[in-house]
């Protein structure tokens, strides 16, 4: 079983890019899930290096990742997530587009082998916020824009300490 997400980076980030556990940058979670990673088939290979489970997985995302793409945000005041509030966070305040955005996403993970990894925080309990790394945070009142949506492994080689994006969809100016 695979470990995946998909977030809107509110930083640069490129595809194949590696980054440490506890090196984020800035995003908006939209979906974290996990599923079955099969072998491919005797008459369904794959290339050499090709992910075949990123690439099916994102191309069941692609439609709606592609609709969302530019729409904008608006950050939301400051709370505390994780036990007794201690991880700072911004919300997001509510956004039809993401809203939309994360219960098509949700739906494309129900309908894989696996399984969405927080259900709680899915569709009506969905609360969009951005964690605060440090220093970095955007400001209550500010616009962000979703032009980096991305698709990435939590644990990309069975290396816990790593993420990877997997497929990354960018707005074009």
């Amino acid at each position: 079983m695979r470990n995946l997400i998909v977030v809107a980076f509110l930083e640069p980030v490129t595809a194949g890019m590696n980054f440490p556990r506890d090196g984020w940058p800035l995003h908006i979670t939209l979906v974290k899930f996990d599923v079955v990673d099969r072998a491919p088939s005797a008459d369904g290979g794959s290339a050499a290096g090709e992910d075949v489970l990123a690439t099916r997985v994102a191309g069941l995302m692609d439609a709606a990742v592609r609709a969302a793409l530019g729409s904008t945000v608006t950050v939301g005041n400051e709370a505390g997530f994780g036990r007794g509030g201690s991880i700072p966070v911004s919300l997001i305040a509510p956004s039809t587009a993401l809203q939309g955005l994360h219960e098509a996403l949700v739906e494309v993970v129900q309908d894989l082998p696996g399984r969405v990894a927080t259900p709680g925080y899915t569709m009506a309990g969905y609360r969009p916020h951005v964690s605060h790394r440090g220093e970095a945070a955007p400001r209550a009142g500010e616009q962000l824009a979703l032009d980096r949506i991305a698709l990435v492994d939590m644990a990309p080689d069975g290396e816990h300490a790593t993420r990877r994006v997997l497929r990354l969809w960018q707005a074009t100016p």
